[in-house]
């Protein structure tokens, strides 16, 4: 249930000042089906729908560990032939692997079950760690709440950052998480009174991200030593400081690109890069494109 949740809440109704998409839930054979809560969905659409899908999200399920029926395989592949995009999160990328569709892929699932995704399926690549992995035409994405991260990623890759950013604050979610983040913490929230702290120096950086911010400023913030600083942080995030704000800013400048008119320069500025020339060699690393590239694809000529 909590996987329906995700999907319906990206992809359901944000405004009139967003994409709407033709959300269809789908099943082998149509009516009541079982979920994990207890409470029954009805269905009323078989796999006829997904013929012309232009998105289809295998979503976990109980009995992961045999395989789905032949029918729903050979769904998944006829889509993936015929040119849509296919994902999963979760232990639903195990009806991917089964399909056949990761097969010399990289993947990755709940990290609870890579081990057995990667035993059941050696010619997948499994990364246990990943939040998600973008192969393309094929999306996997880690487990539980992993979910939102995939689905803002694609709404991220296909429409853009703002309209990403929009349905993340919409339902009140980070607006992005790099695939590569950690999936799991050991302790993913400190124990401690410094939490109200790390997040207080994380809004700040936030709404000063045209400065420097390097980590001896934020841990002077946040009143630790630098180490401790490090330490905390990548406790609570997954991630480090350094990669934290690279992430930041470059949404940050991706929103611009897409909502903006601003010259690359003036972005750059504001998004705390001290050249246009550092923004555009970071966005080509990172994202593949050089700004200007990244803008045009963006903008609509009439």
């Amino acid at each position: 249930m909590l996987a329906v949740g995700i999907v319906t809440e990206v992809f359901g109704p944000h405004g009139a000042e967003l994409p709407g998409f033709d959300l269809t839930l789908c099943t082998e054979r149509p009516g009541p089906v079982p979920t994990d809560l207890g409470v029954p969905l009805t269905i009323a659409h078989g796999l006829d729908r997904l013929v012309s899908a232009d998105l289809v999200i295998a979503l976990p399920w109980a009995g992961f560990r045999t395989p789905p029926p032949p029918a729903v395989l050979d769904a998944l592949s006829a889509a993936h032939g015929r040119g849509a995009l296919v994902a999963a999160h979760c232990v639903g990328a195990f009806a991917l692997a089964a399909a056949g569709l990761l097969d010399g892929r990289r993947a990755t699932t709940h990290w609870r079950f890579a081990e057995l995704l990667a035993h059941r399926h050696p010619d997948v690549r499994v990364e246990p760690d990943a939040l998600y992995i973008d192969e393309g035409r094929i999306l996997t994405g880690a487990g539980a709440a992993a979910g939102f991260d995939l689905c803002l990623h694609l709404l991220r890759r296909e429409y853009g950052a703002a309209v990403a950013n929009a349905v993340a604050r919409d339902v009140v979610l980070p607006s992005h998480r790099d695939g590569g983040q950690a999936q799991y913490l050991a302790a993913p929230v400190p124990a401690d009174c410094g939490d109200d702290r790390l997040a207080d120096v994380l809004a700040w950086a936030r709404e000063n991200l045209h400065e420097p911010l390097p980590v001896a400023e934020l841990a002077r913030r946040a009143v630790m030593s630098k180490r401790s600083f490090a330490r905390r942080f990548t406790a609570a995030t997954g991630t480090t400081p350094h990669a934290w704000l690279r992430s930041l800013r470059l949404s940050s400048a991706e929103e611009l690109l897409e909502t903006t008119d601003l010259p690359v320069e003036e972005i750059a500025r504001r998004v705390g890069y001290t050249s246009a020339a550092v923004l555009r060699e970071q966005f080509v690393r990172r994202r593949g494109v050089p700004p200007r590239s990244y803008r045009r694809s963006f903008t609509t000529t009439p």
